[in-house]
């Protein structure tokens, strides 16, 4: 089934918008194709090195050139729970690939820090950038020469869209993302955000809120919530990256090995050297990223990818903007009810029908491209099921449930939650920003209430334990942009601010920095830009501004005379002492290059 006639006029946009990009892509991946997957072209002494360590019939397999080699790009680190499993996979694929008549090899890793640990500290200014060194260690792991396809292990915010970009710079080579998947449930989500807020309130202490913390974030694999990290799990599998049905299969299982074992075969299956070969360059089109877009709408994804699949596409010659995405959610059903958006977590999401239930939908609605090419053959189709454990160990799959089961979770596009989707471009005097709408009730999404201006998340918090902000106010806080301090996330305000709107104030935020992939019910409008330190509108607004925030129209506004607000000047912030401490130091030239956060907020290049 072809895509309606609206969802074909963004593509054929986005691709008319990109063709020269495009074409210069294609023809670079075209040129490293006929110079790879054959490593006679490594001199016998590159050859030694590469495969030293390998047993005698892997070396004898390798010297011979007739079997193809997977290089494994793994994120393993025993802090990241998410991350944790893929300790085990290097192992489960090189078996997998002994069992296919190939060699595996771990071409390298890359770093992985987990937000949720660094969160208000220091190190979050890390976070956005970690994403283009994720890029460039792929890059270094892949840059031998010695294999035929490549396979993916990252699950979490910022490691898919970086092993994305490094994939998508080989893109003459198969790419194939293996996840981890999520955590058992735990303490329900909104009991662990109530008991946030009473610590926040002073009404509980520090042992209450880490055992709530602890009894939620309790074992291997994704947290529960539908944050970035499992809208990442959502996109690899609607742009057709992971094999069918394995996104949201718990670690530790029996299916999950089998899928993991399986997601190798199919990598060295669709090598150059065989007769289906799929370069992950190709295969991922125009198509793929607008039915990765039409999946964020539908589940309610998170804000974070309104940046990250804009430098995703970017790296494939594809040019994406908000103005495309702000139309799909136009668009796009809300199909998913999944904390912050409602009460269920991932794995109630997965039980009600999971992704099979929601492609089909929207394959059936004719919302998505289902012409796309996929690493499990042509057509989205392939993935309208769900994956299970045959009798023999082997993945069996079968139709995805023809309804859903727990319609208050995952709904039928008949029933939608809402129209629209759940992410929309603001536009003002401001600039342009994002917001979420999906997990903010109708009523709240209006706002005209007095500016605050703040320079820091802490000016904020300590604001509110002062006993300053019992009020109706649109807090500001600037100078979190990318080239200020690296765009690092705000999540500590979402619990102070609900706590306001919980007393019946009228409360928003304002900001050029990033919210969590999990923020909810506060309206929000986030990445603002031009951010202060370019000089954006945002650093001419003064405390006592009336400020006008319309989620539903699409508009941010500061009500100052536009004379008037001419004439300010932009205030800037001494940043020096963001500049060191925790690695930050090393960050410097990331800053300086970073591109504008609808721009993909990118040190790259575009």
């Amino acid at each position: 089934m072809t895509a309606r006639k609206d969802i074909e006029h963004v593509t054929q946009r986005i691709r008319e918008r990109s063709k020269p990009a495009r074409e210069a892509y294609l023809a670079r991946i075209a040129d490293a194709a006929s110079k790879t997957a054959n490593r006679a072209v490594l001199s016998c002494g590159n050859l030694a090195h590469g495969f030293a360590v390998c047993s005698p019939s892997d070396k004898a397999a390798l010297a011979g050139d007739r079997v193809p080699n997977l290089g494994i790009i793994t994120s393993y680190n025993d802090m990241l729970s998410a991350h944790q499993p893929f300790e085990t996979y290097p192992q489960l694929i090189k078996q997998a690939a002994r069992e296919a008549g190939g060699v595996a090899q771990v071409a390298g890793g890359v770093p992985a820090m987990c937000d949720g640990v660094t969160q208000g500290q220091p190190g979050m200014e890390l976070s956005l950038f970690s994403r283009d060194v994720i890029a460039m260690a792929t890059a270094v792991g892949l840059s031998h020469n010695m294999f035929d396809a490549a396979v993916y292990l990252g699950v979490c915010d910022k490691i898919v869209p970086g092993l994305v970009i490094g994939a998508l710079t080989f893109g003459h080579l198969p790419a194939v993302f293996i996840p981890a998947g999520p955590m058992t449930s735990g303490l329900p989500n909104d009991e662990k955000a109530k008991v946030r807020q009473l610590y926040a309130e002073g009404k509980v202490g520090r042992a209450e809120l880490l055992e709530a913390e602890a009894k939620s974030y309790h074992g291997p694999g994704t947290c529960t919530f539908y944050g970035t990290a499992n809208s990442n799990q959502m996109l690899m599998e609607i742009m057709g990256l992971h094999t069918p049905g394995s996104s949201f299969v718990n670690p530790g299982t029996p299916l999950r090995d089998a899928l993991t074992k399986e997601a190798a075969k199919r990598a060295l299956a669709i090598t150059q050297l065989g007769n289906a070969y799929t370069p992950v360059g190709r295969m991922i089109d125009e198509r793929s990223v607008v039915n990765g877009v039409v999946g964020l709408h539908a589940t309610g994804g998170s804000t974070n990818h309104t940046i990250h699949l804009i430098a995703m596409a970017a790296a494939a010659g594809i040019q994406l903007t908000w103005q495309d995405i702000s139309d799909l959610s136009d668009m796009v059903p809300l199909l998913a009810r999944v904390y912050p958006n409602g009460l269920a977590d991932v794995n109630h999401f997965n039980a009600a029908g999971g992704m099979g239930f929601l492609i089909r939908e929207l394959i059936g609605a004719g919302l998505v491209h289902d012409d796309v090419g996929t690493i499990w053959g042509e057509g989205l189709a392939h993935y309208t099921v769900e994956a299970t454990l045959g009798a023999d160990g082997s993945v069996v799959r079968r139709p995805a449930p023809a309804i859903s089961h727990d319609e208050k979770v995952l709904a039928p596009v008949a029933k939608a939650f809402q129209p629209t989707g759940g992410l929309k471009v603001l536009s003002g005097n401001l600039g342009k920003a994002i917001i979420k709408t999906s997990a903010v009730k109708p009523e709240k999404r209006l706002i005209e209430a007095p500016a605050i201006v703040f320079d820091s998340q802490q000016a904020l918090n300590d604001a509110f334990k002062a006993g300053e902000l019992d009020r109706d106010f649109i807090a500001i806080v600037r100078f979190q942009g990318p080239r200020a301090n690296g765009m690092p996330e705000l999540h500590k305000l979402t619990t102070v601010l609900g706590v306001l709107q919980d007393r019946g104030r009228k409360v928003a935020l304002v900001t050029d920095g990033r919210m969590s992939g999990a923020s909810g019910k506060v309206p929000a409008a986030i990445h603002v830009t031009p951010e202060a330190l370019d000089g954006g509108v945002i650093g001419k607004v003064r405390t006592g501004d009336v400020m006008r925030l319309d989620a539903d129209a699409g508009t941010l506004e500061v009500l100052v005379p536009a004379a008037e607000l001419e004439a300010r000047r932009a205030e800037f912030l001494d940043l020096s002492a963001n500049g060191h401490g925790f690695g930050r130091e090393l960050f410097e030239g990331f800053r300086a290059l970073a591109t504008r956060a609808d721009q993909g907020a990118t040190a790259f290049a575009a």
